[in-house]
C-alpha cells in the first residue's frame, strides 16, 4: 500500500470496461462486418527455406467467388517491398545491425515455415480458403537452420549474404570502452576467491493471445485514403510502421483499434499481412477482412525469448559481489522484427545490476539469424531474460560459497541511502528501498519456517524447495506521449489518448485520474483511444509505460487547461487572476459567491473564441516526455515435486513489489497475477519446438504446445513496499511485467532447491515432468 493513499479500499475500483465485455458486447476484430467486404486467405510457405521458382495462380483466379489473387509482383507494383523497421544499432568495431528486407509476400525465397507467399480475396472466407489451396508454388527446397547454437557453426547454411556466420549484430555492451571494461572484469574474475558460473536457456515461446491477429483494410479511390481496422497496442505506432512501408503520407492512413483480446507486445508492430491487405483493398475495390486461425498464429505471430546466456559472478571470501560477466546469445529468427535486436541488447542490459551492488559489469550480446519466425517483444522484452540469468547465478553463488541464498542476497543489496544510484551500465535508479522489499517478502513467505515445511513434505514422499528472485526492471522512457482534453456540448470531458488498451483498464484509471485532478465527477469524463484521427502523439502500450507516460501527459494537460481557464475565468468574471481559486470543478472569486463551473466556462470560452475575443478555448492538447522508472520487487516460490512422476506443483508464491504510487490496486493485482501466470507457463509448460532436419514447427497447436491452466496457479500472497518515483508527477512506476520478470527465477530456483543433491541446478525451462523425474533419479 502506498503512503500516498489514505486507504487501500479507496484505490480499489470496478473497471468501467468490464460491463460490456462480460455481456458479450465487446468489439473485437471479427465482430465487425463492412458492406460488401471481401475475405482474405494467405498461402503460406510449407518450407523453412526454399527458392521460389514460380507461382501459378490461374486456377485460383477462376475459382468460385474469387475477387483477386496477389503475389509479390503486385506488392512491388504498388511500391511495397519491405516492412523491416528497426532503429539502427552499432555493433563491435562499428559494424551495423544487419536488416534484411522482409517483403509482405515472399518474392525470391521463403525464409521460415508460415511466411506468406500469396493472398486470395473472395466473397466468403470459405471460398478464399478453397481458392488458396489452388495456388501452386514451385519451390526449390534449401538447407535450413533453426537452432540458435547451430546457426553460428560453419556447417550452417548462410541465410543472408550480408550477415556472415548468420550474425545480425555483435553488440559489445554499454561500456564506453568495451575492451578495457572486459579486461577489468576478467582480472577480477581471475583473482576472486569464488566464481559462480551458469549457462541458462530461454526456450522459444508462442505468445498465444486469446484473440489471434486480424485486420480489415479499405481504400477510398476518391480521396486516396486507406483505413485499417487492426488489433494493435497503439494506433500511432502502427500507423508509423505501415506508412513507412506503404509509402504514403501520414494523413492518408487511418488506423482504428477497438477491443483487443490480449497483446503482450506481440501486437505492437505492423506485420506482412497488414500491408498485403491494404494493397488488396485498393486492387479489389472493396474492404478486405482477414482473421488469423490459431494454426496461422503459431507460424506467423512474432515469437519470444529463445536465448542462451552464460554468467560469471565473482565474489570475495565473505560473499561480496565483485564483478559480473554475461554473454547473451539470441535467436532473432529469419528477419529482424521491430525491437527484436533492441530487446536482446539495450533492454536486456539496462536491468543490471538488479537490486545489487555489483561493479564492474561486462555484458555483451550476439544476435543470430535462423529459419524461424522472427522474435519480438513479449511481456518483459529482455527484462525477464536478464533477471533470470542474474538470479540463477546468484543462487549458484550461494551453492559455491555455502552461504544461505537469502543471506547472500541481503548482504549485497543496494540500500535506500544510495538513491539516486548511477549503475555501471549508465542508468540512474531514482528511488527504492530494496532491503525493505526483500525483508517483507521473506516475512510474508515465512522463509524462516521453510525447514519445517520441507520435513513435512518429506514425510509425504515429496521433495519441497524454496526459490528467491529479486527483480528490477526499467519501464517507460519512449519519447513523446500526448493527451487531448476536449469539452463537448453535453457536459462531458473527453480525454483522447494514443496508447492502446489491451486489458489494462485505461478507460477506468485515466478517466478517474483526470476527474480527480479537476475535482469533477468521474462519470463526466470519457476516455477515447484507438483512432489515429485523434492525432495524439503517442507510443504504444509497451514496457509498462502507459500510466507513467499517459498519466504525466494528463497531469500536464490539466495544468495547461487550468492555466488557460484561470485567464478566461478572470475575463468572464471580471476579476483579477490572483483573486481566483479553483476547487471542485469551478473557479471562484475569493471572498465572494461569484464563480463559474469548468463546463460552463468551456461553453463560454468556445463562444469567445468564435467571436475572436480569445485565441484559445479550454480544449487542450499536450505532449510530454517522461523519464524511465525502475520497478523492483522480491518474489518467493515454493514447490513440491513427486519424485515418482516428476510432477511439479507450485504450492506457495509471495510477491512484494515496489511500483511507486498506486493509483488502482485492483489493476495492479490483475497485472501481477497475469504476469505470474505467464512466467509459470514458461517455467513448466510452454515450448516452441522446431524439427532440426526439416525446419518444421512441431508444436503448432495446443495439442502440442502446453499452456498453464487455472489449477496450475498457486494462491498469490502479494504486498507492496512502494517508494515514490521522482521522475514523474504521479510518482508511479510500471507493474505490467513484474510478475513475469520475477517468477521465472523464483520457481526455477525452487525446483533446483527441491531436487536432492544439486541435480536440479542445471535444469532448463520448461521444467517438464520428464526432465524433473530424470533429475530426481540422477540425484
Amino acid at each position: 500500500m502506498s503512503a500516498d493513499h489514505a486507504s487501500e479500499h479507496a484505490s480499489r475500483t470496478i473497471r468501467v470496461e468490464d460491463d460490456a465485455l462480460v455481456r458479450g458486447l465487446g468489439r473485437f476484430i471479427d465482430d465487425v462486418r463492412e458492406a460488401g467486404q471481401g475475405f482474405a486467405a494467405f498461402v503460406r510457405s510449407p518450407h523453412a527455406h526454399a527458392r521460389i521458382r514460380g507461382i501459378a495462380t490461374e486456377r485460383a483466379r477462376t475459382a468460385s467467388g474469387v475477387v483477386c489473387v496477389l503475389t509479390a509482383a503486385d506488392m512491388q507494383a504498388s511500391g511495397v517491398v519491405s516492412i523491416t523497421r528497426h532503429p539502427p544499432m552499432v555493433g563491435r568495431g562499428g559494424s551495423k545491425l544487419v536488416l534484411p528486407p522482409r517483403p509482405p509476400l515472399a518474392d525470391e525465397r521463403v525464409m521460415h515455415v508460415g511466411q506468406p507467399v500469396a493472398l486470395v480475396v473472395a466473397a466468403s472466407a470459405t471460398q478464399a480458403q478453397d481458392a488458396a489451396e489452388l495456388v501452386a508454388v514451385d519451390y526449390e527446397e534449401l538447407a535450413s537452420v533453426t537452432d540458435l547454437a547451430a546457426a553460428s557453426t560453419e556447417a550452417a547454411p548462410l541465410l543472408w549474404p550480408q550477415a556472415p556466420g548468420n550474425l545480425a549484430l555483435d553488440w559489445p555492451g554499454p561500456a564506453a570502452d568495451a575492451d578495457a571494461n572486459a579486461r577489468a572484469v576478467e582480472a577480477i574474475i581471475q583473482s576472486a576467491a569464488h566464481v559462480a558460473r551458469v549457462t541458462v536457456t530461454h526456450q522459444r515461446l508462442a505468445v498465444a493471445s486469446i484473440e489471434p491477429r486480424g485486420a480489415t483494410a479499405s481504400y477510398d479511390a476518391a480521396t486516396g485514403n486507406y483505413t485499417i481496422r487492426v488489433c494493435s497496442q497503439g494506433v500511432s505506432t502502427m500507423r508509423e510502421n505501415i506508412i513507412a512501408a506503404l509509402g504514403v503520407p501520414r494523413e492518408k492512413l487511418r488506423v482504428i483499434t477497438e477491443d483487443v483480446g490480449g497483446a503482450f507486445g506481440m501486437k505492437t508492430p505492423a506485420y506482412p499481412e497488414y500491408l498485403a491487405l491494404l494493397v488488396a483493398a485498393k486492387i479489389a475495390g472493396r474492404s478486405v477482412h482477414w482473421m488469423s486461425t490459431r494454426s496461422e498464429a503459431f507460424v506467423s505471430d512474432n515469437q519470444a525469448r529463445e536465448s542462451i546466456a552464460q554468467a560469471e559472478l565473482a565474489l570475495d571470501d565473505k560473499g561480496k559481489f565483485l564483478a559480473l560477466r554475461i554473454r547473451h546469445h539470441a535467436n532473432l529468427g529469419a528477419f529482424v522484427a521491430p525491437a527484436g535486436a533492441h530487446l536482446n541488447t539495450n533492454n536486456f542490459a539496462r536491468c543490471l545490476p538488479g537490486m545489487y551492488r555489483i561493479a564492474p559489469i561486462d555484458v555483451s550480446a550476439r544476435c543470430m539469424f535462423s529459419n524461424t519466425v522472427p522474435i519480438g517483444p513479449y511481456r518483459g522484452a529482455g527484462r525477464p531474460e536478464l533477471n533470470y540469468v542474474l538470479e540463477r547465478v546468484v543462487d549458484e553463488a550461494a551453492r559455491v560459497t555455502g552461504i544461505d541464498a537469502a543471506k547472500l542476497r541481503r548482504r549485497n543489496l543496494l540500500h535506500k541511502s544510495a538513491m539516486p544510484h548511477k549503475t555501471p551500465v549508465g542508468t540512474v535508479y531514482d528511488s527504492g528501498d530494496f532491503p525493505a522489499v526483500f525483508d517483507k517478502a521473506l516475512e510474508l513467505a515465512d522463509y524462516a519456517g521453510f525447514a519445517k515445511r520441507r520435513r513435512d513434505a518429506r514425510k509425504r514422499g515429496l521433495h519441497r524447495g524454496v526459490g528467491i528472485s529479486c527483480m528490477l526492471e526499467h519501464s517507460g522512457a519512449l519519447p513523446g506521449e500526448g493527451a487531448a482534453l476536449v469539452f463537448s456540448d453535453d457536459g462531458i470531458l473527453t480525454v483522447a489518448l494514443g496508447v492502446g488498451s489491451t486489458g489494462q483498464g485505461h478507460a477506468t484509471v485515466y478517466a478517474r485520474l483526470a476527474a480527480a485532478r479537476l475535482g469533477i465527477a468521474a462519470d463526466k469524463v470519457r476516455v477515447r483511444q484507438g483512432d489515429s484521427q485523434l492525432e495524439v502523439v503517442s507510443n504504444a502500450s509497451v514496457g509498462s509505460r502507459s500510466t507513467m507516460a499517459v498519466g504525466s501527459a494528463i497531469v500536464h494537460g490539466v495544468d495547461t487547461l487550468l492555466a488557460k481557464g484561470r485567464a478566461i475565468a478572470a475575463h468572464v468574471l471580471e476579476a483579477a487572476q490572483a483573486d481566483l481559486s479553483f476547487a471542485d470543478g469551478a473557479f471562484m472569486v475569493s471572498g465572494t459567491d461569484r464563480g463559474i463551473s469548468l463546463f460552463d466556462l468551456a461553453a463560454r470560452a468556445r463562444g469567445l473564441k468564435a467571436k475572436g475575443e480569445i485565441a484559445e478555448d479550454l480544449d487542450t492538447k499536450v505532449t510530454t516526455d517522461t523519464p524511465q522508472t525502475f520497478p523492483n520487487g522480491c518474489h518467493v516460490a515454493e514447490v513440491e515435486i513427486d519424485p515418482a512422476t516428476g510432477a511439479v506443483a507450485v504450492v506457495g508464491y509471495t510477491a512484494v513489489d515496489d511500483c511507486g504510487v498506486v493509483i488502482d490496486h485492483t489493476l495492479v493485482e490483475g497485472q501481477l497475477h497475469g504476469g505470474v501466470a505467464q512466467g509459470l507457463g514458461q517455467v513448466l509448460f510452454e515450448n516452441v519446438v522446431y524439427d532440426a532436419a526439416s525446419g518444421q514447427i512441431m508444436s503448432g497447436s495446443f495439442m502440442d504446445y502446453a499452456m498453464p491452466r487455472a489449477d496450475s496457479m498457486p494462491d498469490i500472497v502479494g504486498a507492496e513496499v512502494n517508494a515514490r518515483a521522482t521522475t514523474n508527477p504521479l510518482g508511479v512506476k510500471g507493474v505490467g511485467e513484474a510478475g513475469t520478470t520475477g517468477s521465472l527465477a523464483a520457481i526455477m530456483n525452487a525446483i533446483a532447491d527441491a531436487v536432492p543433491g544439486g541435480a536440479g541446478a542445471r535444469l532448463d525451462m520448461p521444467a517438464s515432468a520428464e526432465k524433473v523425474w530424470a533429475a530426481c533419479r540422477n540425484a
